[in-house]
């Protein structure tokens, strides 16, 4: 079980992250790479397929991240550390929030070689929810190196202003270049960039309006992460705003007459007065 010291927390409030060791074990680690293997050469365990697929073996440019989101869904070793509860319950604590429920987990794959990912902030793709807030935590599968394009997160921008300009994700040719603007406007000269560099298995927790990305990657050595996105418990719909950021992809699970999210698409990991969606640990 994981949990995060008080000195941690003061961190991530401070600085908009925390770089953290020990998220998952050695077996953990090699039973999520053979989960990479599978979900990006199509083979989803459980027949059902993940929200966004972004890259397959022999369709997809080699060139770009590796990227599926909520492979969860489709392969029960990915949702034995998606579903995790101390994951969840960490969430919950950095957000201040009642609970903590899954709003998606991303699969990353960056093999040497591969090109960026756009700095950004994961709260402007989330003008569909409220309250807009999100809690992350990046997963290391590979040691990570400055020169193997780990994420970078910028030091203190969870306090610059939102930004609602989504940008180019994969593989823009100045990665940096939409946080840069924004730290003008910030007045801020030289924005403090810092990559997580971590042993497998050891990774960050980061906020919602901290800006990060990653540059390409010039070692010879993959980079993998499996990325725990996590939302409020009391998090729901608004509906006016479906259309925007990532909304029309996960607003199909909204009901039509309620703007409430239901467990079966966004399970609540950990909550304060002890529940926890029932079907969890016996799915995972």
């Amino acid at each position: 079980m994981f949990r995060l010291t008080d000195q941690q927390q003061a961190e991530f409030h401070n600085d908009g992250f925390v770089v953290v060791d020990g998220l998952i074990d050695d077996d953990t680690i090699h039973r999520l790479r053979d989960a990479f293997e599978r979900i990006f050469s199509g083979r989803f365990e459980t027949g059902v397929r993940p929200d966004e697929v972004n890259w397959q073996v022999g369709e997809s440019d080699p060139a770009k991240t590796r990227q599926i989101c909520n492979g969860w869904k489709a392969d029960l070793t990915i949702a034995g550390t998606s579903l995790r509860a101390d994951i969840g319950e960490a969430c919950a604590v950095l957000g201040d929030w009642p609970g903590a429920r899954l709003q998606v987990d991303n699969s990353l794959w960056k093999p040497p070689g591969a090109g960026s990912i756009g700095m950004h902030q994961d709260c402007t793709y989330l003008p569909w929810l409220n309250p807009r807030e999100m809690i992350s935590c990046w997963i290391a599968l590979d040691d990570t190196t400055a020169d193997g394009g780990t994420m970078q997160l910028v030091r203190g921008s969870h306090r610059w202003k939102p930004s609602e300009e989504l940008g180019e994700f994969h593989g823009p040719a100045d990665h940096q270049a939409l946080m840069r603007t924004a730290a003008v406007r910030e007045g801020v000269d030289d924005p403090e960039i810092v990559p997580v560099v971590v042993k497998k298995g050891g990774g960050s927790f980061h906020h919602g309006w901290t800006w990060h990305g990653s540059a390409p990657n010039e070692s010879r050595l993959h980079r993998r992460a499996l990325v725990v996105h996590c939302i409020s418990s009391d998090a729901c719909f608004v509906p006016e705003n479906i259309a925007v950021g990532t909304g029309p992809i996960y607003g199909r699970y909204r009901y039509q007459d309620s703007n409430r999210m239901d467990e079966s698409f966004f399970p609540v990991l950990w909550s304060g007065n002890g529940e926890r969606t029932r079907w969890l640990d016996a799915y995972a």
